[in-house]
Parts: C-alpha cells; structure tokens; sequence
C-alpha cells in the first residue's frame, strides 16, 4: 500500500442497452463458476509435484502430505479434517441473550445513545461527559502566529468559520450558504501560477465575492450551471460525507455502520437509535421485540423467556444458535463513531458513499474490509449479547480511520509524543480501549485476552500493537513471519515502527500464524467480472504467462522514489522483465512477449489478468491487493515475499492454488513457471475456482443490496449479481476459523468457566 491509499470508483445506477445486455447473460449463464468435486470432504495427495483428485473421502485425516477439500475450499489436512468431521456435525444450542434496560444520566440529553447494559452514554462527536452534557470546541487552526495567521496546515485549516464540534470548516452565518464546505485549499490564494496554495492568505474575494463576482459561499448552482460560471476545482470540492454538486448543493445520506438498521437517523457517522434500541448500528433492542422486528442476528425461533418481563435490569431469552458465538463490544463514540463523524475526506477509511438519489456508492478503499467485518459481525447470527455465553470478544478498533485522520485536527495529532509515528499514533488508541474493557468488563481477564479478537489493516499489520494487547488474536492484511525482515520494511517514515519505543511495545513479532489471521482486502465489488465469468477462464483462454501491472519503483514515470519501497522487489522484477520501456527507454534483460511487467496502469487490468495463467503478489509498503486482484480474477497468484503469509495462509494449503519464488531467485521466474506442466496449471486454476469468493466480502454487500431494496425498493446490478453468490466469503472463512480454534486451542481446557453445551460431539472436542 503506502502514500497511495486509496483510489475510487462508482456504481452508477440506472438502465442502459449494455446492462440489459448483461441482465440477459445473467439469468441465462451461471455467474459462479462450479466446481466438479464433492464439496464436502476429499483429500488432495502430492504425488511428484502433481496434484491429483481423491474421491474417497479420508476419515484419518493423518495424511503428512496433503489437503483436505472442505466447502470447495483447499485447507491444510489439520484444519480441513477437523473442519470436515466436526465442522458438518454443529449443531444449534440454546443461548441465553440478555436485553437490557439500565438507564444513562439525563437518557445522555439528546446528544448521545444509551449503553443500556454498561448504562453509559455513547455521545456524538462534539459532547462528552457521564450524560454527554458537556460541550467539546475544537480549533480548526493550529499554531496561530502573526507570521501565519491561519496556523500550520492540516487538513482542517480554515479561513472561513469552523465548526467547533467536527472542526470541519464552512462558509458561516454571513454568508447565503453557510453549510458550504470551505475545506482545506478552497479559500485559500495560489502563489503565482504554480498552483501551489500559500495557506498564510485566504482569498477572501474567491470566499465571499466582490463587485464582479459572488463569491463560493453566495453563489447559487442554478448561476453556476446556467451562467457557466467557475469554481475552483480540484479545491472547492465536497469533501464531506452527505454533500455533492458543483457547490454542495444536492444533500444525501451519509455513511453509518449497517445503516442503522432502520432503528435510527444517520449524523455522518453516527446514530441517532430511536427508542428501545442501542449499539453503534442501532441493532440491539433493549426489549425482546416480535418476530417481525427483530434483527438479522436475533433468529425468530425463541423458547420461552427465562426472566421476568417485569425484571428491570434486563430481559433474557433462549434462543437457538450455532457456536462460534461472538460477543462485539460496544465501544465509547471517541473510539468509533466520532472518528466516522470527524472525517474531513468523505472517501476516508469506509467502503461506500451514497449519490443524491441515496444509492449506494462502492469505494476501492482497500481499508474497508474493517468496516465489512464490523457490519457483518454486527448482522451475524454468530454475535451474542450475553458475554458469559461469548467464545470470542471482537475488538472493533477502527485503525484505518484512526490513522488517515492522524493529522485531520489540532487535537488529533501524532506529532510531539508520538514522534510523527502514524502507528503509534493509532496504537495508544488500541491501549486506552484496553483500559476500558478491562476497567467495565470481567472478560479480558478470563483469558488474559487470549479470546479477544482485534483488526490491525494498515500496511504492516499488528507490528505497532502494545505490548498489553498482543496475547489476542490479530487480524491483518500481512503477515510478516519475520523469517527474513525483523524490521519495518516500508518506505515511509511516518509508518516505520522499528522507532516505537520498545517499552511501549515490547518484543512481539508482526504476526503469529499459530494464534493470528490474514484477511483479505476490501475490494470492489463490481458485478462485471462475475457475470462475464471472468474467473473460470481455462488454461486456453489465457495466452500471457505472467502479469503484474503496478508501481515498479523510480526507474519508471511517477513511480515511487524511495528505494526501500517494496523492499526492492518490484524493482527488481522489472529490471529483469519490464515490458514498458523505463526512463531510459529499456525494457527488462529478460523481456518477452507473454510476460507483461509494466508501471503503467492498464485501463483493462481485470481482463488482462483473466487471459493471464500467473499473476505477481508482490508488496508495496507492506502488503498490496495483489493477491485478491490474482484469484478474483482466476489467475494462479506467484507469490515473491519472503517470510510473507497472505490471506488465510495458516489455514488454507497455498500449495494447491499458488507458486511461490524467493526473492533470490527472480532472474529464474520464467524458467520456473515453464516447468510447472498443463496438468498442474489446470488443477490449480480449477483450485482457484473453487475458492474465489473467500477472498471478497459478499455478506456484507449483502447486507447493503437488502437496505437498498427496502429503503428504494430497486434492485442495482451489483445487488442481483451478489445476491446470486452463494459459497462462502472472507466473513464465512473467518467463522469456519473461530469455529475450528474454538474446539482445538488446548489453553481454553485450561480456563475456569461453568460448562457450556458446544453444540458438536464429544469426540470433536
């Protein structure tokens, strides 16, 4: 990843001939590829390199070599087995959820939503206090000087009138619009024609008008469009979530987690639950409601109540549900949603938006999978109310979010103690809410942590976690063994965390397969490649050898000019085979026809890597989408990081669907490739089809595409298209992992807790 950390692209509704096109081969052509085994349990045997289809399912499962076939995914022969004996043998158990109904002080004044469990306010950005009744001022300028009267950039800078709760600047009161965005360079001069902003002078004439022009805060879009008249662009734009047009004229909804579910109004972040719900997504009922009301991870099914309605702390049910059971915590809005209310780029760290009809807008931030995780678990079956009934506690520390904003304000700001560290930055934030679950919670104890779950997705993962966390289970999108780099291997300082101070973080390591995951990243969700089969391409079909399209280092136009970038990887992988001519107009020494490396960005990149047989995995400032790009496109991934596991590595056999190549040995890439023969290419492309979905995230666009049709009542392709998915995801794959840890982490035989019904048999356990 790195500076580069986000891109965009946008679903747009509506019908035209293509589309219907599309709809038509959709309802006549399946849009999942099948895959021709049985998809419960098969083992794979090695014999020479080979890799060959058993139909005899192997009840041993004690094979040294091999991989078992469980849900048409290839897992390593422990996890497959046990997943395949016992995995199919789950059944549900009663579980006793709790609702309930402690009051907060003064109901948290309007300014906040009520923990009804804790009995704490969870309170909009801007307000604070045990009934939110205080009022936070924020500055939007920092560092103010006669010298510089605006302060020291950031990204709230503001010439304008700043908005004291979410330090976003506006055009203010006396002016025709003062809901406006004045964000960052808008109202700021040029020097000369540079196009470089001097932030010491605000262009007050641009801001408010003079006699020859209105002015960006007076101007009406109906001039704008009809008269034709300018605004500053790319500066004057609509950086804040809920505003787009020329001017931010045409208001829309604005992004929440889960939408809040129906139960409250979206504030830019932040819900607003209506009476008799709670959560940060308005999805926990402080009653038990009917059928009809109930959330998607509350079942209808209920046995009797086994507490008093009349009971005044809370209301119990037993309902019916299948382990792992997930307890999410609910955390305190400065940890959550204040951080999605505070976003001064709408794009920041979430993985939609909504257009001016309030259809939903899909990012290409590879971040989001934090917040894919955080809907799904929220929406789950397998999420709990009732901590004592939990195998597992979900930490959702919004990291991403966290870190873009680093420097969006005076008060959050990584510079002084944190030494301009972006991750120890965001990983104090990590510390104070471990304080807070252990000062308001009697899990973490239990455990020592050991069932806590936390979500690391910046470049390097879990490098930067303190000490006190790090007994948890980590997720990442990178997981550095450490086998060969002990040390930050990325190239930009403000994310380098070999200078944390070692008292801080202690000695742990990156990532630790035996107790860690990888995800994989969020990715668009675009309905094309799916309904035009991109991935079931055949061997046939896919003429070029190899492919890897990106960033290649300096030696190419605008690329990345620190050495270190990509641990020297990219580079040397186009110094050897580089089919775009470079600064100095060479090509790679050992350039060929059907091995494409190239810098620049292809416009038809999804299909040239579906007529590819191999596809590059190679990192950036860390990790890189790279991989989901090589499976979703049904390329077979050659991975070249050393030490590096990628997603689901310690559970899914890589062997079966991937080529890895030492970074030692890259000059060989082409002569190793060319010995791998058409049978094995074809049983791992057909490997790679079997899995694909796992490496996306469809339960929660899911999710997204039935909000969409209740609250719009249509159907966009993109919703028809995931709606007809029906293997698992990366959501599924991260409970069939929790389901398989729970019944096999030997230090859970250790813990004292009352006997619990697990819902497998006794032999599974």
């Amino acid at each position: 990843m790195g500076i580069h950390w986000w891109s965009w692209q946008v679903v747009v509704p509506g019908l035209s001939l293509v589309v219907l096109v599309v709809a038509t081969h959709l309802f006549v052509t399946p849009l999942v590829p099948t895959f021709s085994v049985d998809p419960n349990a098969l083992v794979i045997h090695r014999i020479n390199g080979t890799y060959e289809w058993n139909a005899e399912r192997d009840r041993s499962c004690e094979k040294e070599h091999g991989a078992v076939v469980y849900r048409n995914a290839t897992w390593k022969a422990d996890v497959g087995c046990w997943l395949s004996q016992c995995g199919n043998s789950s059944f549900p158990i009663p579980v006793v959820e709790k609702f309930w109904r402690n009051s907060c002080t003064f109901e948290c004044d309007g300014r906040g939503v009520c923990n009804k469990e804790l009995a704490q306010c969870r309170c909009s950005v801007g307000f604070s206090g045990v009934g939110c009744e205080k009022v936070i001022n924020r500055k939007c300028n920092k560092g103010v000087t006669d010298e510089q009267p605006y302060g020291s950039w950031g990204v709230s800078v503001c010439p304008g009138f700043c908005d004291k709760r979410t330090a976003h600047c506006l055009c203010g009161n006396t002016t025709k619009y003062p809901d406006r965005p004045l964000a960052e360079a808008c109202g700021f001069h040029s020097k000369g024609n540079t196009g470089e902003i001097d932030w010491t002078k605000a262009d007050t004439d641009y801001i408010y008008g003079n006699k020859s022009y209105q002015g960006w805060c007076n101007l009406d879009a109906e001039d704008v469009h009809d008269k034709n008249i300018r605004v500053k662009l790319p500066q004057c734009d609509c950086k804040y979530d809920g505003q787009w047009g020329v001017v931010c004229e045409s208001p829309s909804e604005s992004f929440c987690i889960n939408q809040c579910n129906l139960n409250g109004i979206c504030h830019q972040g932040f819900c607003a639950c209506r009476k008799g719900w709670y959560g940060v997504d308005c999805s926990v009922p402080s009653y038990l409601p009917p059928p009809v009301q109930r959330p998607k991870w509350l079942p209808q099914e209920a046995a009797p109540d086994v507490s008093d309605e009349t009971n005044r702390i809370s209301v119990a049910s037993n309902i019916m549900k299948k382990r792992p059971l997930v307890y999410v915590y609910d955390l305190p809005a400065e940890f959550t949603t204040q951080f999605l209310q505070g976003r001064h780029f709408k794009f920041e760290c979430v993985n939609r938006l909504y257009d001016v009809d309030n259809a939903t807008i899909w990012t290409e931030n590879l971040y989001g999978a934090g917040i894919a995780l955080y809907e799904s678990l929220l929406a789950s079956e397998h999420r709990t109310t009732n901590g004592d009934e939990a195998d597992f506690f979900y930490v959702p520390f919004l990291q991403a979010c966290i870190v873009e904003q680093g420097d969006a304000a005076p008060h959050l700001t990584f510079q002084g103690k944190y030494m301009g560290l972006r991750q120890y930055f965001a990983g104090d934030y990590s510390k104070q809410i471990y304080f807070h679950i252990q000062q308001n919670y009697p899990y973490w104890n239990r455990s020592a942590g050991r069932d806590h779950i936390w979500f690391f997705p910046w470049d390097e993962g879990a490098c930067s976690a303190p000490k006190e966390i790090w007994n948890s289970m980590m997720l990442s999108h990178w997981g550095n063994t450490n086998a060969k780099h002990k040390a930050s291997t990325t190239a930009y300082r403000a994310d380098n965390w070999d200078l944390i101070p070692p008292e801080w973080r202690g000695d742990h390591p990156c990532y630790d397969p035996a107790k860690d995951l990888v995800l994989p990243a969020w990715k668009f969700p675009d309905p094309y490649p799916i309904v035009q089969n991109l991935s079931s391409r055949h061997r046939q079909d896919r003429p070029t050898l190899f492919y890897f399209n990106g960033n290649l280092g300096s030696a190419y136009d605008n690329g990345r000019p620190e050495p270190g970038y990509s641990m020297g990887i990219r580079q040397k992988l186009a110094a050897e085979f580089g089919s775009q001519p470079n600064k100095k107009g060479l090509l790679g020494r050992q350039a060929v026809d059907d091995v494409v490396v190239q810098a620049q960005r292809s416009p038809q990149y999804k299909l040239e890597l579906s007529k590819s047989r191999f596809c590059g995995v190679l990192p950036g400032d860390g990790w890189s989408g790279r991989m989901e790009d090589s499976i979703l496109s049904g390329c077979i991934p050659v991975i070249i990081q050393d030490g590096i596991h990628l997603p689901f590595e310690n559970v899914l056999d890589y062997e079966s669907f991937t080529v890895r190549v030492a970074e030692d040995n890259i000059h060989n890439l082409i002569t190793i490739l060319k010995a791998i023969n058409e049978a094995q290419v074809d049983s791992m492309l057909a490997v790679v089809r079997g899995l694909w979905q796992r490496f996306t995230y469809h339960y929660a666009v899911k999710l997204e595409a039935n909000r969409q049709k209740l609250k719009l009542n249509k159907e966009d392709l993109w919703a028809s298209v995931q709606n007809s998915l029906t293997g698992d995801d990366a959501f599924s794959t991260f409970i069939h992992v929790l389901e398989y840890k729970l019944h096999t982490d030997t230090w859970r035989s250790e813990m004292k807790q009352p006997l619990k019904n697990y819902g497998v048999p006794d032999n599974c356990r």
